[in-house]
């Protein structure tokens, strides 16, 4: 029986140096990477609703916006916007996605739209600089009429996730 028990403390010894050496062998990570942020400006002037019911506000309405997009001190155009939202609950939210293009690339969003208040989309990904990112957008209303937003995004590669 002693011998059994031997051998098995001998097999949880090479078990443990041959995990011990899976973790070591493992690349370093991005983890420790920064988040990049942008901000831009964005001037809603395109916004159109196009209405399924007979009221000003229904489920279902949906809006489509081609906008340019500006630094966060509201003075050089960086690029333009796109996208669409689709009225979900009534004079409360929409869900929505668009991408902002800019010149070294695209990136996407995802997410709520709020009548009042600000919003966080997830950043879903994009193109050129911006291939392998995640993380999330915060929405910020201008003024009520919803002529300007700010667009914060906050971006991680996503090798660091």
């Amino acid at each position: 029986m002693s011998q059994s028990l031997h051998g098995t403390a001998r097999g949880f010894a090479a078990a443990a140096l041959l995990l011990g050496s899976f973790v070591i062998s493992l690349p370093p990570t991005r983890a420790a990477e920064v988040p990049r942020r942008i901000h831009v400006v964005e001037h809603a002037t395109s916004d159109a609703t196009a209405h399924l019911g007979s009221q000003p506000d229904n489920r279902g309405d949906i809006l489509t916006f081609a906008n340019d997009v500006f630094d966060a001190a509201d003075k050089t155009k960086l690029g333009s916007d796109q996208g669409f939202c689709i009225r979900i609950v009534v004079g409360k939210a929409y869900e929505c996605l668009w991408t902002m293009s800019l010149a070294d690339g695209q990136i996407t969003v995802q997410g709520p739209f709020y009548d009042a208040g600000d919003s966080v989309l997830a950043v879903t990904g994009g193109t050129g600089r911006y291939a392998d990112v995640r993380g999330e957008m915060k929405l910020h209303a201008h003024d009520a009429q919803g002529s300007k937003y700010d667009f914060i995004y906050t971006l991680h590669p996503a090798a660091a996730r």
